[in-house]
């Protein structure tokens, strides 16, 4: 009997960011080991390291739970983007811990792209500084749906409103101006444990919620998707049974007839909810049917949300292949041959007009051709300057010209739909982050 599969407890990504010894590790070894996320063994080994460090805190150094390589823990830095995984009674969570120096801000929109929210990192004492703006810029033009700015060291001002206050202040104006919807400023102590999984008593002043508290009670972006954005499948695949191998191997005659006429379309759903009896659209053939059957991990379900891979059965016979999407009725893309981009230059090699790249967006990639550099994003001054070329790390405005079309959305209205990667057609390197501009 068909039924809906819904999981029991819900799934929260988020990233950390923040300049160098902002105390980003510890604030996120604190988090984990507050939470009650590490392992005895690995509790262990981190107390005895600390102990040969001499680490004078309660002999216990946060950040070496989370800087897992040598270099990281040699350097006293982050370099490479770590996911980490832990779950509490109220929901489970993956934290994309992203490095702080500026020329590993190409891993801190790795981090950042798939993210419900972004916690940047202030030092108490020093406030907003230029890679704060970065990560605030960047925060911003990924759309991501929240932004929890932790005020951290507040123990080194003596726990000072004021100092706090001045801080928010200076991250509330950045963030009105490069428009950020939804921004939670918190004043934490990562060494201490002030705020991070309850609320201090050293913090009278402050009537807002612990960082844990505020993680589990924010929404979800696929919950706001299921709730706002049409139904998007990319096709990854078509099921088709082998020859009269599958109709064999079923027990039940009537499973047997139907697996002869079997046809399916695989995916992972990027937004929305897709029912039994729903009519749907398929980009580019344009063709509408109506969804007859879902299946999630083998097993027949009435619907399913987003983030869920499925099979989905259609009531005709669709020639349609990987790279296609499936759409609610009504709400199919108009393909696009020439894209205005946001791009996040990931690669050392500079992009110059007339490169040749390979442009990948959802299951399908197509060849495409940069034909012009209009801008490059002024992180000091907030504005876009001319600009012939994009370096490493730089954010700038170009336009692409595609050899096939792409159901490409604006950015602002769906962040799966208007997201795509740069590709180099040769040794397949990334080399941008592209969002879609209206």
């Amino acid at each position: 009997m068909a039924g809906t599969l819904t999981s029991t407890r819900s799934l929260f990504r988020f990233a950390t960011a923040g300049s160098v010894d902002d105390g980003k590790s510890t604030l996120v070894g604190r988090l984990l080991h507050d939470s009650k996320a590490i392992l005895a063994d690995q509790l262990e080994q981190v107390q005895r390291t600390s102990a040969e460090r001499g680490f004078a805190h309660g002999d216990f150094d946060f950040a070496l739970l989370t800087d897992g390589l040598r270099a990281e823990r040699e350097q006293g830095i982050t370099i490479d983007v770590a996911y980490r995984y832990f779950s509490t009674g109220e929901r489970s969570f993956i934290l994309a811990d992203c490095p702080g120096h500026v020329q590993y801000t190409r891993n801190m929109v790795t981090g950042a792209t798939t993210a419900d929210a972004v916690i940047v990192l202030v030092d108490g004492r020093k406030g907003v500084l230029e890679q704060t703006r970065r990560h605030l810029a960047v925060v911003a033009l990924l759309r991501v749906p929240h932004v929890i700015l932790a005020v951290n060291k507040i123990d080194l001002t003596g726990f000072s409103q004021e100092a706090f206050a001045a801080v928010a202040a200076q991250a509330e104006s950045v963030s009105a101006e490069l428009g950020i919807r939804d921004l939670h400023v918190l004043p934490v102590s990562a060494l201490e444990g002030d705020n991070i999984v309850e609320r201090s008593e050293r913090t009278p002043w402050y009537d807002g919620p612990a960082l844990l508290p505020l993680l589990e009670a924010l929404p979800a972006a696929d919950e706001l998707e299921q709730e706002f954005e049409p139904f998007r499948l990319p096709v990854q695949a078509v099921l088709r049974p082998q020859g009269g191998l599958a109709p064999a191997l079923a027990a039940d005659p009537v499973e047997a007839e139907r697996l002869r006429d079997y046809r399916a379309v695989t995916g992972r759903i990027a937004a929305g909810v897709v029912r039994v009896g729903d009519g749907v659209e398929i980009f580019p053939s344009r063709i509408a049917t109506t969804v007859t059957g879902i299946r999630v991990a083998g097993a027949e379900v009435d619907e399913a949300v987003a983030p869920q891979s499925v099979s989905l059965e259609f009531a005709d016979e669709l020639d349609t292949a990987r790279g296609a999407v499936v759409v609610a009725a009504g709400t199919l893309p108009g393909g696009r041959r020439e894209i205005d981009a946001e791009l996040f230059h990931l690669d050392t090699r500079p992009l110059v007009a007339g490169t040749r790249v390979l442009v990948k967006h959802g299951t399908a990639t197509v060849q495409a051709i940069v034909t012009q550099i209009d801008s490059r994003y002024n992180l000091d001054t907030l504005a876009h300057e001319p600009a012939e070329s994009l370096a490493t790390n730089d954010i700038g405005r170009v336009r692409l010209r595609l050899s096939a079309e792409l159901p490409l959305e604006p950015y602002d209205t769906s962040r799966h739909g208007g997201s795509f990667l740069v590709v180099h057609p040769s040794d397949g390197a990334t080399l941008a982050a592209g969002i879609t501009r209206d």
